[in-house]
């Protein structure tokens, strides 16, 4: 009888995402574990800590080889080597209740807090922001849902094989990552927070160009995928030792409100290499008056998606100026962008904003004009429907702008449909290499039919007495031949309504004008 042939042995990808589909089966049978949204934060938490082991094994080594101290992060009996390494340890009852109590019989015998209660009273050493700060955070309302000590045990084992210090495991582990990330959005369903698709992202960080020594900011960071673009960016860029301590310590600046996203980001982070992600946790729109953003606030590059179709509460609308107040999440971002950049051309910004916010009236036609007269909006990206698949088909656009202002020209890029297909899909994604020829156009800014620029000159209507009425920047690419109309139905009526609450828009603001004349 023919022998079977021996199986072909496993890449690191097929080997690490075995581990975690076998672990996420593992937690599928637990009680405590609701979907997706309870099993992903744990298996987050799970390998975040083995990650931090592995990382201080490695930065131990190198102190020893350098002849310098070594502070640890973690102390014993907290740390993964000490309760979860050994496949025999601590598990059951007695493993929940060392994560979870605030007192409890350590794995070394001797009693003291639990696990997540010494991992949230960590701080940095001599009042100096370091990783036990980002571990504190992250871990500040961290619970464990799981029930079963003896499947978490199944878990911790499974993860315990991977081994952060070879770097084929962590890069293929970041990709795996990302994987979850969009699973975890998905999941999630939030509306109005999307995912941004890594080709998008990678693109605006090559056209912004962040160079080493300048501060890129994201103040909606999400699961951190801006960041860790800019992040690989400047690494490319380091040359030396002081270089080295430029990217780490001062570069990259986040903020996010929400605490799982959050956990996430700096999950993301450092397993792109950055030691200490420097991300606040809160609602970066309440943090202060737009008013009282002053130089030492502002940065040199803003990336952001922020989120879109949310409502703010009055207590955040108070922060920006009466003539300027929105309900619209959006809108009130993009004017926190505008202050946060550094001036006299040193910041730039690259912004996703939703199909509305370039023709809306009201508020956001006075915002516009101020990002016009006082910024240099330089570049509009265009982006086909469905690259935001599968969270919306609303049409989004890239807003470029940087603090050379004010604006004298626009220019547009139509990014065409996929060729062969009507849109872009959850399935079939718009991929880096799609936007090839926009890269190659945008230095030099030549003739193409996807290309046109706009004069800013009366883009900006405004009344006898200098109100302004209404900015239009929703502005089609007149080189485009007319295509057979494939829309839906819904679709069309969808656009239809959108049309409409345009009209009513600037039917109130002429209703409101001829108010106060009377």
């Amino acid at each position: 009888m023919a022998k079977r042939p021996a199986a072909a042995p496993q890449t690191t990808a097929q080997r690490l995402d075995s581990i975690v589909k076998s672990a996420r089966q593992i937690m599928r049978k637990d009680k405590g574990l609701n979907g997706d949204l309870d099993r992903l934060p744990l298996l987050t938490w799970v390998l975040f800590l083995k990650f931090l082991d592995d990382m201080e094994r490695i930065h131990e080594d190198e102190a020893v080889l350098a002849g310098k101290p070594f502070h640890a992060a973690i102390d014993p009996p907290y740390r993964w080597r000490d309760w979860a390494a050994r496949r025999d340890g601590i598990t059951g009852p007695d493993l929940i209740r060392f994560l979870a109590a605030e007192e409890t019989i350590r794995p070394d015998g001797s009693k003291g807090p639990g696990l997540f209660a010494y991992l949230r009273s960590l701080r940095g050493r001599d009042g100096v922001r370091d990783r036990r700060d980002v571990i504190a955070t992250v871990f500040a309302e961290m619970t464990n849902r799981m029930e079963s000590g003896y499947l978490l045990r199944d878990v911790v084992n499974l993860v315990d094989a991977i081994h952060f210090d070879a770097s084929e495991e962590i890069h293929t582990l970041s990709r795996l990552y990302e994987g979850l990330l969009r699973e975890m959005r998905d999941a999630a369903g939030d509306s109005g927070e999307f995912y941004t698709p890594r080709a998008v992202v990678r693109f605006m960080v090559a056209v912004t160009n962040p160079r080493l020594g300048e501060v890129v900011l994201d103040p909606a960071c999400g699961t951190g995928g801006f960041l860790a673009e800019a992040f690989e960016h400047l690494s490319a860029q380091v040359r030396t030792t002081e270089d080295r301590e430029v990217l780490q310590d001062r570069s990259l600046v986040g903020g996010e409100a929400k605490r799982l996203p959050f956990l996430l980001a700096q999950m993301n982070l450092l397993l792109h290499g950055l030691e200490a992600p420097d991300i606040a946790l809160g609602n970066t729109l309440s943090r202060q008056r737009l008013t009282q953003i002053g130089e030492r606030d502002r940065v040199n590059v803003i990336l952001t998606n922020p989120p879109f179709g949310g409502e703010e509460e009055v207590g955040i609308q108070a922060n920006f100026p009466d003539d300027r107040r929105t309900n619209e999440t959006a809108m009130l971002f993009l004017q926190l962008i505008m202050r946060r950049l550094k001036r006299h051309g040193q910041g730039r910004a690259a912004v996703i904003v939703p199909n509305g916010t370039l023709f809306e009236g009201g508020v956001a036609a006075r915002v516009k004009a101020d990002l016009l007269r006082e910024f240099n909006l330089h570049t509009v990206l265009r982006l086909p429907e469905g690259v935001f698949a599968p969270y919306t088909d609303i049409p989004t656009n890239v807003i470029f702008f940087d603090t050379s202002g004010p604006t004298q020209a626009i220019s547009y890029w139509q990014q065409p449909a996929p060729e062969g297909r009507r849109k872009y899909s959850k399935t079939a994604p718009l991929q880096f290499e799609d936007l090839a020829d926009c890269l190659a156009w945008w230095g030099a800014r030549g003739e193409d039919p996807r290309a046109w620029t706009v004069p800013a000159e009366g883009l900006i209507r405004t009344d006898a007495e200098g109100r302004v009425l209404a900015v239009n920047l929703d502005l089609k690419n007149p080189n485009a031949v007319e295509a057979e109309d494939h829309r839906t139905p819904a679709e069309i009526v969808s656009g239809m309504v959108a049309r409409e609450a345009q009209v009513l828009d600037l039917l109130r603001e002429i209703e409101a004008l001829v108010a106060e004349r009377a």
